[in-house]
């Protein structure tokens, strides 16, 4: 199902329905700057498919009602189609969204392409709440994107083989037995290199250098023999977890705590080094003429109501702290860890992708 080697794709969240719980989980009524006017309108482009839908049932809605600004909601593609048609609509003068739901590395490119405003976080109070350290900048500290939503990749297993849950990413190299697990197939969606780092290296510095890269890949070829399964479709994979055929692996927690919730005899587990960490952000191209209106939006999704209506009706774990919202313990686990994150080193796969692709084929995958 993955469609790309970075973009997040959430169509995944099509394989299961959402808990009764999720479900009933009302939309909170929200505050907005005032900016009621007739003729306002903004273009939304978030992932299509059920990431959509969710958004032009759960979120424009409300944001219209607080602001008076309309949606228009744009299903952006998978891959880096959008930030290709981004870039050439731009040098026209033409924004296909005003706002842009942006992976980390699509963002990086973009970035270094000077394609994105320079938001006025004054602008945007809410957007003090967010993690900074996810926040997307320009050399000079300008903001280039705002974070919108995170997702976790973590350890699963299936109980029936696995009575104990696993405490560490450890468990892949020493617990799991041969022919046992399912990993994601490329280097830069599984983010393997970023967990091999962080569990058996000091840390992800050691992927500074390509000496250093070699020895995380090393590490990572030991688990050869483990490997029932290199996916890309995502699908094959939770069959597999979820009839214990391949028992253990790495797949996205919230679709893993809601396959837990329709009975299946799996888990998801934040390992002792942390959960993978990845996210979307906010991004407003410079061919965009409603930077008023896209600011004013961007400050709306940072508001802890709004984190947390995303939270429990589209699945999302929150990019402010947890603290700020009123998430119950069991809505903030269904999405989310108190534990430290492993946030991937992107520039890893931006400036090294070919190099680290093809090392990662002829040593891992080929």
């Amino acid at each position: 199902m993955r469609k790309t080697t970075y973009r997040y794709d959430p169509s995944r969240r099509t394989v299961l329905k959402f808990s009764a719980a999720a479900a009933a989980a009302g939309v909170v009524a929200l505050k907005a700057p005032s900016v009621f006017a007739q003729d306002r309108s903004i273009k939304v482009g978030t992932y299509g498919g059920y990431f959509e839908e969710s958004f032009r049932k759960h979120i424009f809605p409300e944001f219209t009602k607080a602001t008076g600004i309309t949606v228009e909601s744009v299903p952006e593609p998978t891959g880096e189609a959008w930030l290709v048609q981004l870039e050439q609509a731009a040098k026209a003068g033409v924004a296909p969204a005003d706002v842009n739901m942006i992976a980390q590395v699509p963002m990086i490119r973009g970035i270094r392409g000077d394609l994105w405003q320079r938001l006025d976080m004054a602008k945007m109070p809410n957007a003090a709440k967010v993690f900074e350290d996810y926040l997307n900048t320009y050399p000079d500290g300008g903001v280039a994107g705002v974070p919108a939503v995170a997702w976790f990749i973590t350890l699963v297993t299936n109980t029936e083989t696995y009575a104990d849950a696993p405490q560490s990413w450890k468990f892949f190299w020493d617990g799991a037995g041969k022919n046992s697990l399912g990993l994601l197939a490329l280097a830069s969606n599984s983010f393997m290199l970023d967990i091999a780092a962080k569990t058996y290296f000091p840390g992800q510095d050691v992927l500074k250098s390509e000496d250093g890269i070699q020895k995380v890949l090393d590490k990572i070829a030991e688990l050869k023999p483990n490997v029932a399964l290199w996916y890309r479709d995502e699908g094959q994979f939770q069959n597999a977890l979820q009839t214990g055929e391949i028992p253990a692996g790495q797949y996205y927690h919230d679709v893993t705590g809601l396959a837990a919730a329709d009975g299946f005899p799996v888990r998801s587990t934040f390992p002792q080094e942390g959960g993978v960490a990845d996210r979307g952000s906010w991004a407003v191209t410079k061919a965009c003429k409603k930077v008023e209106e896209a600011q004013v939006f961007i400050d709306y999704m940072c508001q802890p109501a709004v984190q947390a209506t995303l939270a429990r009706k589209v699945g999302t774990a929150p990019v402010i702290p947890r603290d700020l919202m009123d998430l119950s313990a069991e809505e903030f686990a269904a999405v989310s860890s108190d534990t430290a994150p492993i946030i991937p080193d992107y520039t890893l796969y931006t400036d090294k992708g070919d190099w680290v692709n093809e090392r990662w084929t002829a040593m891992i995958t080929g």
